[in-house]
């Protein structure tokens, strides 16, 4: 009969339509950070976890949060097990988050955003699709890991496969992880003592059964500026022309962010980037990306390959920075018309950072290149809404080598080394703090319509990565702390 890994694997293969179950259980919980209104779905969705980690033999706490101004936020739960007696390898933190992104615009979903439902993974091809808020970002991702925690336990085996683990899933990643540093540093010295190595499953392949694992994410700076201009909102036949429209004072100020060559041209933007170095970019150009396929799928042609010169797509993804608008409003915008000048204009503006960019930094240097060009009778509102420092991690540790055996052995394919264009500033925040490195392990592919409408994760991704986190924890039972 078989025992360990092998009794985990055979468990996921036969209970993997029960796991299915519980990720849609889990999915159905409208857990949006961001909007006040859903706190008692966000709560609900913590406990959810929290009995699932209980099944699964840890012990598990659910943790109130706060801001460092005392503002209450949202549940932290934490979770843990020993290890067994003779193990020897490192103290593991997994972390992940359960609440999700708003569902807006609503009217694009094919299906309701909390009722998930199984599809074709392609239209008219093999295999399913989960599509549902969260599917992906993060629920089905840290479900693939709770469900191998699951598999160890009732397979027979020890508890998280006998390693020393922790768990810290947080409900604010969506909105900013506005509390998690606080969290974090009250507890160092107790719940977070002797953690060596996170585990982070928030990340993607290289492409459909081409599992990697991430090395690098950026940071981000993300900003809200409003231009204040008339005290009430002015008839546009009887101001405009005499006086500064806030909608036209904006959007020409921003459109200054870049030169002709798409580089930012705020003063000393790319002083601290890490250079991109030759062996580096040749390793990327031999994984055979294709960027114009890439484009197609989004709905673009060939001639949107663009960004900052000099750089190809993937490289201006996983080691570039940049700078997005990603809001603009003010005055009318309802149906028909209504000539007005508004009293205000904003916008939403954020910075994708890479190493060794400081996000503190880039945002006042921002504010102040905005300053430079206030609009004349003009004046800014800015707010900085939040932030997060770029992590890359060491390619040559014995906990990432075990990871990468852990994804060979459960899929039979070698994972690419990779960088993502993405955000987790949880991985700086826990480098920082508690001076530990991130393992990136993820299973999304760039099609899963993160943080948009109809959001899936295939049920092959998740089955791989159940399987690759299963045998991660037999894998680091010989990692040498």
């Amino acid at each position: 009969m078989p025992t360990g890994v092998d009794a985990a694997l055979g468990w996921l293969r036969r209970e993997e339509k029960a796991s299915i179950a519980r990720l849609m259980d889990w999915l159905r919980i409208k857990s949006i950070s961001t909007d006040p209104v859903y706190a008692p779905e966000v709560q609900r969705a913590a406990e959810w976890a929290a009995s699932q980690l209980r099944e699964a033999g840890l012990s598990v706490e659910v943790c109130g949060a706060s801001t460092p101004a005392g503002v209450k936020g949202h549940p932290i739960v934490m979770a843990h097990s020993p290890g067994a007696k003779d193990y020897k390898g490192p103290h593991v933190l997994f972390y992940g988050h359960y609440d999700v992104q708003p569902v807006d615009p609503v009217e694009l979903w094919e299906s309701p955003p909390f009722e998930p439902v199984l599809k074709p993974a392609v239209p008219g091809g093999p295999g399913e699709r989960i599509v549902a808020r969260g599917a992906v970002d993060d629920k089905g991702q840290v479900m693939m890991f709770l469900e191998s925690l699951r598999a160890w336990k009732d397979a027979g085996g020890a508890v998280a496969g006998g390693v020393k683990l922790t768990v810290l899933l947080e409900g604010e990643e969506e909105s900013g992880s506005v509390s998690l540093e606080k969290f974090i540093r009250d507890n160092t010295a107790t719940r977070l003592a002797g953690c060596e190595v996170c585990v982070i499953s928030d990340t993607g392949m290289l492409a459909r059964g081409r599992p990697a694992i991430t090395y690098g994410v950026r940071g981000i700076s993300y900003t809200e500026v409003t231009l204040h201009g008339p005290d009430q909102d002015l008839h546009s036949g009887l101001w405009g022309g005499r006086a500064p429209n806030p909608n036209n004072e904006l959007v020409k100020v921003l459109a200054q962010l870049w030169d002709k060559d798409r580089r930012v041209t705020i003063p000393g933007f790319y002083d601290a980037v890490r250079p991109l170095q030759q062996p580096e970019r040749e390793e990327w150009r031999r994984l055979g990306f294709d960027p114009v396929e890439a484009l197609k799928k989004i709905g673009y042609g060939k001639d949107a390959d663009v960004g900052e010169a000099g750089y190809t797509a993937m490289e201006r993804e996983w080691a570039r920075p940049t700078a997005e608008i990603n809001g603009v409003w003010g005055g009318y915008t309802g149906a028909g018309a209504k000539t007005v000048i508004p009293s205000k204009a904003s916008a939403k503006v954020s910075f994708r950072l890479v190493a060794d960019q400081d996000p503190d930094r880039v945002r006042t240097s921002f504010f102040e290149w905005l300053r430079n060009r206030t609009p004349p009778g003009c004046r800014w509102e800015l707010t900085d809404l939040h932030g997060g420092p770029p992590a890359t991690v060491k390619t040559d540790s014995a906990p990432l080598a075990a990871a990468r055996r852990a994804i060979e052995r459960a899929t039979g394919v070698k994972p690419a080394m990779i960088k993502s264009g993405g955000s987790i500033p949880v991985a700086g925040l826990l480098n920082s703090i508690l001076g530990i490195e991130t393992i990136f392990m993820g299973f999304g592919l760039d099609d899963d319509r993160v943080h948009s409408p109809n959001e899936k994760f295939e049920i092959d991704c998740f089955r791989l990565g159940a399987r690759s986190h299963a045998v991660l924890l037999d894998e680091l039972r010989v990692v040498t702390a």
